[in-house]
């Protein structure tokens, strides 16, 4: 009960990284039915270009085995086996230009719906492959439903292409029979060929509908309650409440920087107590004024205490620190249209320097 709520509440899609971290743990969409499709279909193609000759090969070796039992001498176990062996290659020639193909299209069909690779969560001993409440559910869960029902769809459907071929194909096994075992060799071929056919194609059918199945129950699988995003975006983006702090503290250093520039400053221009922005401008080094520090209220009274502390002149503008304060940012040129204003003032400071006394306008 408690399973089927848990699934009811995973109504949100699997996340980017939650499909990232069950790739990399090896749990990837597998359909069953593909290998076995490309095996028969392996077979078939093998059986229509190129069993006619194994067939012949079969037929003739049979025909000599079964018609003259003269040829082959039995007076001694020595001849009983070399007899074993003989019959032993030839019948393993046979299988194994069969089981050849369809064990190579059965790995490709597999590595084509993962690349292989090598993922130590998958051989670690767990408790929950050994268990028998984990086994119940696999074997009653709904992919062990699906499974058990794609068995017996399997079976019922073979048994009934393979009576329906050999009840079509009566009349030629029975003709067959009274031939020699070349002709009947080639008989038997034809009608495996048709078998093959009629089966592949009913494998084609079924593997192509576990494979949707197989990538639409895998999503299934990794579908997320709202809590479990939640979680993740925290897990990924930071939580809140640190991004926050961080955000503060990084707020605090720029500060600190700025203040620490501002005795190097040229001049300050305020409005009077709600904003202050530094300047500095070195003749034969910077092009433009640059902008070292600005502040708005608590921050630019900040910025004035320093500045009459180290003698930097203040200069109260209202309209152009007010201005210049939503337009410029720290550590950069300021722009052209205040070259005109800020210039008459650095004039004065420059003026001013040859003077005694500190200018404050």
């Amino acid at each position: 009960m408690s399973e089927a709520v848990d699934k009811e509440s995973k109504t949100e899609e699997a996340t980017e990284k939650k499909i990232r971290d069950t790739i990399e743990k090896g749990n990837l969409p597998f359909s069953k039915e593909m290998p076995a499709f490309a095996s028969f279909l392996a077979i078939m193609m093998f059986a229509i270009f190129f069993a006619q000759d194994s067939a012949v090969r079969l037929g003739t070796f049979l025909a000599i085995f079964l018609e003259r039992p003269e040829v082959w001498i039995l007076e001694n176990q020595q001849d009983a086996i070399a007899l074993y062996r003989v019959v032993f290659v030839e019948i393993a020639k046979v299988l194994g230009t069969v089981m050849a193909p369809l064990v190579a299209a059965g790995l490709a069909a597999s590595i084509m719906q993962n690349t292989p690779r090598f993922v130590i969560d998958r051989i670690q001993p767990k408790f929950s492959r050994i268990s028998p409440r984990e086994g119940w559910k696999r074997l009653f869960g709904a992919h062990g439903q699906v499974e058990f029902l794609k068995s017996i769809g399997k079976l019922l459907v073979a048994g009934a292409v393979l009576a329906f071929a050999l009840r079509s194909a009566q009349e030629r096994l029975l003709a067959g029979m009274i031939t020699n075992p070349a002709e009947f060799s080639l008989v038997m071929r034809d009608i495996a060929v048709e078998i093959l056919i009629s089966v592949t194609l009913v494998m084609a059918v079924l593997a192509i509908g576990d494979l949707l199945w197989s990538r639409f129950h895998w999503r299934q699988e990794l579908r997320m309650t709202r809590q479990e995003v939640k979680e993740e975006i925290k897990q990924t983006d930071g939580d809140p409440i640190v991004k926050a702090r961080l955000r503060s503290l990084a707020r605090d250093r720029a500060r600190q920087r700025m203040m620490s520039a501002v005795p190097q400053a040229t001049l300050v221009i305020a409005n009077p107590t709600h904003f202050a922005i530094a300047l500095r401008y070195v003749r034969d080094k910077d092009s433009a004024p640059v902008v070292v520090a600005k502040g708005q209220d608590l921050v630019a009274l900040r910025i004035r205490a320093i500045a009459e502390e180290h003698n930097v002149p203040v200069f109260e503008e209202p309209a152009l620190a007010r201005s210049m304060y939503k337009q410029v940012s720290v550590d950069s040129m300021i722009p052209p249209e205040f070259y005109k204003a800020v210039a008459e003032l650095v004039r004065l400071v420059y003026r001013a320097a040859a003077q005694p006394s500190k200018v404050r306008v």
